[in-house]
């Protein structure tokens, strides 16, 4: 209201005469003056963020500093400049309406801005994060957390923006966060097995029982490698080409096993029984220096052979051997497999048959 009335006696005192042209003449120069100010200001900042900043973050070993100083200079330069903007307004003699409509504006300009530079230093860490974990066996996963975590940054910025807005022109914040709650509860109910499934799909991220590229076991005894991790479902390729679709829900709540964890090393077992009457010694000794003979078995653990039971037709023996990479297993059971029934043979050693003795006894008349 006093704004206002010093502009119409502005007004009424400059009609005489030239004094019009002058009173709006030192009006608008005042506010150039202050714009000007603040342009310089802007630039000199600049200047001593591109030149000083710099040489500070030189002397550190990681280029993220230099990355985030980079995003944020430009961001600085406006704001000191949009509070040029502002304060030239605020020197004018003109109507408290017109006043408080552009200061309104500026400030909505300002959040934008803020919001805009806390955005940016935000994405550069995450881009930064993903860098440093470009070797590791993580990197797949961090690569695909970076979107969605950038999506609830830019979702949180834009709602924290929009309260700071609402609460500089007195408007009623209570129910407009009550209504997001009721709206959110809602949703939540409706999509409720969705959004199960998206948190046990963050669960797995962050906890990573396992990684892309990692063979585990299920509890139904289905084994593949892990494809995909997505938000709402994993996918697993099975060892005979198939695509395995799980929920994350229900893999996040079951029982399962890692075969590449906490080494890709795997250990490979096979059963064999030889007849009764055999040297256990000599069959474990040839065992043991059959796998021996393959040259993926790895030396350092050896082969191991070991005498495990009394079966009904044999003695049951059991091959314990340590391959390198647990996706060779397979190949390398077979060729122990083959190798065992040539030596076995070689030594005239026998793989008995089931054997049942029947006894008929003949009844008196």
């Amino acid at each position: 209201m006093n704004r206002s009335l010093e502009f119409i006696l502005g007004l009424l005192k400059a009609q005489e005469g030239d004094g019009f042209l002058l009173f709006w003449a030192k009006e608008i120069l005042g506010a150039l003056l202050i714009l000007t100010l603040f342009w310089v200001l802007s630039c000199l900042v600049v200047k001593v963020l591109n030149k000083w900043g710099r040489r500070l973050t030189s002397f550190t070993a990681t280029d993220l500093d230099d990355r985030v100083l980079q995003r944020v200079i430009p961001y600085v330069s406006r704001l000191f400049f949009v509070s040029g903007v502002y304060l030239a307004i605020r020197s004018l003699t003109l109507p408290e309406k017109l006043v408080m409509i552009a200061s309104g504006i500026i400030y909505l300009i300002l959040v934008v801005i803020v919001c805009n530079l806390i955005y940016h230093v935000i994405d550069e860490l995450l881009k930064w994060y993903v860098t440093s974990q470009q070797d590791t066996a993580s990197a797949a996963v961090s690569r695909q957390m970076v979107p969605v975590a950038e999506k609830i940054v830019s979702l949180f910025l834009m709602g924290a923006g929009l309260i700071v807005i609402l609460k500089h022109f007195n408007y009623d914040i209570f129910s407009l966060v009550t209504a997001l709650g009721i709206g959110s509860l809602a949703i939540g109910m409706a999509a409720k097995d969705t959004l199960a499934h998206m948190i046990s799909g963050f669960t797995i991220m962050l906890d990573r029982p396992f990684r892309i590229g990692d063979r585990i076991q299920l509890v139904g005894g289905q084994t593949g490698d892990v494809a995909d991790i997505g938000l709402r479902s994993t996918k697993i390729k099975t060892l005979d080409n198939q695509l395995l679709i799980i929920p994350n829900s229900d893999l996040c709540n079951t029982m399962l096993t890692n075969q590449a964890f906490p080494n890709s090393r795997a250990k490979g077992r096979i059963n064999i029984g030889v007849a009764y009457g055999s040297d256990v010694e000599q069959v474990k000794t040839l065992l043991a220096a059959t796998a021996g003979e393959v040259g993926d078995v790895l030396v350092d653990p050896a082969p191991e052979a070991f005498f495990t039971s009394f079966g009904d037709s044999s003695l049951n023996m059991a091959l314990f051997f340590w391959v390198e990479e647990y996706s060779t297993l397979f190949a390398v059971t077979d060729k122990i497999n083959s190798l065992i029934l040539k030596r076995l043979a070689e030594n005239s050693i026998e793989i008995p048959f089931p054997t049942r003795t029947v006894k008929v006894e003949k009844g008196t008349d």
